[in-house]
């Protein structure tokens, strides 16, 4: 009998390892609003996923597997670390690869904020009970814009990376600069498109965002170009009580102000500032390592 017993437990546990391998590096996948979401998840060896994890967000018009998220899932996985990084849909289905800007733009900056939260569900069926959360530039308004609305037990810490900030000013003063025409005009044509039940209509030969001369709805454009305070992560998070990581590289050119938004943040106690001498906006090869060792130290506290 107890050898029976033996036998069995040693099955259990051989299957149970097996079917932990075979989640070790795997595309997970979920349907929301009739389309197909993925995720590239990666545990450390010995882990699973009722260990910590790191839930991390892309930037705009990107995708999990860029190469700064891969090269990040990756080192975190040599250090013992687990992440999830997932592919926000844009309104595709089964999205992979950068957003193509020939294509209908029908996705919104608020959309991530609901794929976060169906990610975080996920984990938390799987056993999940601690997540940081991670996000590079875009992607870390949009981890930040979700923490601080939908905050839960879950979550202990945030690690944003070169996050998007924003100013009215900036903005118009870039889109000027980058197309050679004024913002404003369009907005509001996308506004009142918007304020007639009509958001779905599209704007053709309009400049959006990285794309040049493409088609968008109105209420998409109205998302991302609307002056909104919660587009400047420094502001989501200036109440935030929980540890919160910003990390900058000393040569981004993408977002201005942020490092000295972080320096006046980082006089509360619960948000730490790490400039990385040398990086811009993309942190390649010897600066990853530089975010792992921060992260890892910042994690460990």
């Amino acid at each position: 009998m107890t050898h029976g017993l033996s036998k069995y437990l040693l099955t259990f546990l051989l299957l149970l390892s097996f079917s932990q391998s075979l989640l070790a590096n795997k595309t997970i996948t979920l349907k929301h609003n009739d389309i197909q979401l993925t995720a590239n998840l990666k545990l450390a060896d010995g882990k699973t996923l009722k260990d910590d994890i790191i839930l991390m967000t892309h930037g705009t018009l990107a995708h999990g597997k860029m190469e700064i998220m891969a090269t990040l899932q990756n080192l975190f996985a040599e250090n013992g670390v687990s992440t999830l990084a997932i592919t926000l849909g844009l309104n595709q289905d089964a999205r992979t690869g950068f957003y193509d800007c020939n294509r209908l733009h029908t996705h919104k900056h608020t959309d991530a904020i609901d794929e976060i939260g169906l990610w975080m569900n996920w984990l938390k069926q799987q056993g999940t009970s601690n997540v940081i959360l991670l996000g590079h530039s875009r992607g870390g308004n949009q981890v930040a814009w979700y923490a601080s609305e939908y905050d839960s037990p879950m979550i202990k810490k945030l690690i944003l990376i070169a996050p998007q900030t924003w100013n009215i000013h900036e903005v118009k003063n870039n889109y000027k600069k980058n197309y050679n025409k004024e913002l404003i005009p369009v907005l509001n044509h996308a506004k009142a498109l918007v304020n007639q039940n009509r958001g779905e209509v599209p704007l053709k030969h309009t400049d959006f965002i990285y794309c040049k001369d493409t088609t968008v709805a109105a209420e998409s454009f109205v998302s991302y170009y609307n002056d909104d305070k919660r587009m400047d992560t420094p502001y989501l998070v200036s109440e935030y009580k929980k540890p919160t990581l910003f990390i900058t590289g000393s040569e981004d050119k993408v977002y201005k102000g942020l490092d000295e938004a972080v320096k006046f943040l980082s006089s509360r106690n619960n948000i730490k500032g790490h400039s990385i001498e040398g990086a811009d906006h993309f942190f390649r090869d010897i600066y990853a390592d530089e975010i792992i060792e921060t992260s890892i130290e910042f994690i460990e506290e």
